[in-house]
């Protein structure tokens, strides 16, 4: 038998794995977007630095208590992943005001935080993926209370870990988007990528590392991603 085509997305394509229907295989892809895919290039090698780094970071929140969707690295672009139905809620965990954060309430981009904050975007392209609340959260029936505070304290226990290990290898978590899903058994648990695509990482000297270069036209994109994926490989 071969796989099928289960979902195409703008940075990742979905399929069936023959040999277990309970598992799906993951394809990065080459693709790079923005504004839900207003604007998108094709960057040769982009598909395997995020699956490399995202493979890297999954492996390490596994090992850490974290339970997620990762099962393994089939390729450089290619992972196995257990199969869940994703939550229509983007997760995003603010350490350092940046981006839309700072254009919505006017404050600088690189303010520290004195608490990070947790925000419920709804998954929507349509709709622009609009910021909601809770309170929308449960009318939308996404989820119950009890999900909702699980997904606060998991996305900050997630937090913890990642800042600990980008500060070692010199570079500072600003935010990052998280998706959750729920697996075979109801349970939520971490799934989509954790990339620089989905983050914003700073160097130093307030350099970007992540998906802003793209977007703002800082320079090669592959070229950071590289550089990211090789100071995490260098990680203990």
């Amino acid at each position: 038998m071969s796989r099928e085509l289960i979902y195409q997305g703008k940075a990742k394509d979905l399929y069936t794995n023959p040999e277990d229907e309970d598992l799906i295989v993951t394809v990065y892809k080459d693709q790079a977007t923005m504004l839900n895919g207003a604007r998108k290039e094709i960057l040769a090698g982009k598909g395997a630095l995020n699956n490399q780094i995202s493979s890297l970071i999954f492996e390490k929140l596994n090992a850490a208590g974290i339970r997620t969707h990762f099962i393994k690295q089939l390729s450089k672009t290619e992972q196995l992943n257990k199969k869940v139905a994703i939550l229509p809620l983007e997760v995003v965990l603010r350490n350092v005001a940046a981006g839309s954060f700072s254009k919505r309430f006017g404050i600088e981009e690189g303010l520290v935080l004195k608490r990070p904050i947790v925000e419920f975007y709804y998954k929507n392209d349509e709709l622009d993926d609009p910021f909601i609340n809770d309170e929308h959260v449960m009318f939308l029936n996404i989820a119950d209370g009890n999900d909702i505070a699980f997904l606060k304290e998991e996305t900050r226990r997630i937090n913890n870990l990642l800042k600990k290990w980008f500060d070692q290898i010199g570079l500072q978590l600003i935010d990052f988007k998280l998706e959750f899903g729920r697996d075979a058994d109801g349970n939520i648990i971490l799934a989509d990528e954790f990339s620089p695509d989905n983050c914003r990482l700073w160097d130093a000297a307030g350099n970007h590392l992540d998906k802003d270069v793209f977007r703002r036209n800082l320079g090669s994109l592959t070229a950071v991603y590289e550089e990211v994926l090789e100071r995490l490989q260098g990680l203990v």
